[in-house]
């Protein structure tokens, strides 16, 4: 008997972009409408392990590492100086680098404030957003900020080390996927167990403080972020664990400020969504995109 539900193949591809060597999982159609995955802090594209699949039935569906993450290499060469203007820049080489014209985006934590870039770079290739823990506005920003407010106020090496030892190990990471869970112990442990590892990487570690400090970069922009959303009304979908103690649900609300059709969906979990509820992810997206 023949099996009719045909699991899509998710493909492990490179390609040199901005003088970077990208990592990226593709799947889909080379033909299908594109959906562009960004991840966050501190995973890869290795968290949509489980998505791709889902969407890549209608999509071409593409997921960078990156610089800085999972398995993207960075040659030393190169002299990189990890900001999120820089991120941003070797993103937007990358979908060049593929030709990719119009693509909806999907954003996570870090990959918000890098796609948000994007969006602004290229406004008329954006066919549609989803924000997933996405953050754009101030009072989306909680309480587990604080330490690393300190550190953008006073970024002295006493303060550095402060953000070091409080969130670049194994018990900070798995943190970040088990809190607000109500079953802790459904969570993938290969999940933050792989970007524990990753970050123990020679020079990882100050990578990631470099961008702490950076962060408040994009606070900068919020505004220019909320015009883009005002001015090119994208088809919008807001899907947002609501016990993340980083990005609290006034930062999802405050999407329909300036896009008043977006849809907002808040979720009984924590900030790594996907991990928990990816079938009612990627079916919101795909009645998301399926309208428009």
């Amino acid at each position: 008997m023949s099996n009719s539900a045909v699991v899509p193949t998710v493909s492990i591809k490179r390609i040199e972009a901005d003088g970077v060597d990208v990592f990226y999982r593709e799947a889909g159609a080379s033909d299908a409408p594109v959906v562009l995955l960004l991840h966050g802090y501190p995973s890869s594209s290795h968290m949509y392990r489980d998505l791709i699949p889902r969407l890549a039935g209608q999509y071409r569906v593409i997921a960078p590492d990156l610089p800085g993450f999972g398995f993207t290499r960075v040659p030393d060469a190169r002299n990189y100086k990890y900001s999120f203007d820089a991120l941003a820049e070797t993103i937007a080489a990358f979908v060049d680098k593929l030709g990719l014209n119009r693509y909806a985006v999907y954003v996570f934590d870090y990959g918000a404030p890098v796609g948000l870039r994007l969006c602004l770079k290229y406004p008329d290739r954006v066919s549609g957003l989803i924000s997933q823990n996405g953050n754009a506005y101030e009072e989306g920003l909680g309480d587990a900020w604080d330490p690393i407010r300190k550190y953008w106020a006073e970024p002295t090496a006493e303060n550095r080390k402060t953000v070091h030892d409080a969130v670049l190990n194994f018990e900070g990471t798995k943190w970040q996927y088990v809190h607000g869970v109500s079953n802790p112990d459904a969570i993938a442990p290969e999940s933050y167990t792989l970007d524990a590892a990753l970050l123990e990487r020679p020079g990882q570690k100050d990578i990631q403080l470099d961008l702490f400090l950076d962060y408040q970069s994009n606070l900068k922009l919020y505004p220019a972020f909320q015009k883009f959303f005002r001015d090119v009304l994208p088809p919008t979908l807001v899907i947002w664990g609501k016990n993340d103690p980083f990005f609290t649900p006034p930062g999802a609300e405050a999407y329909k400020r300036d896009n008043a059709k977006a849809v907002v969906t808040l979720l009984d979990t924590g900030h790594f969504a996907l991990e928990t509820h990816v079938d009612v992810i990627a079916s919101a997206i795909l009645e998301l995109l399926g309208k428009n």
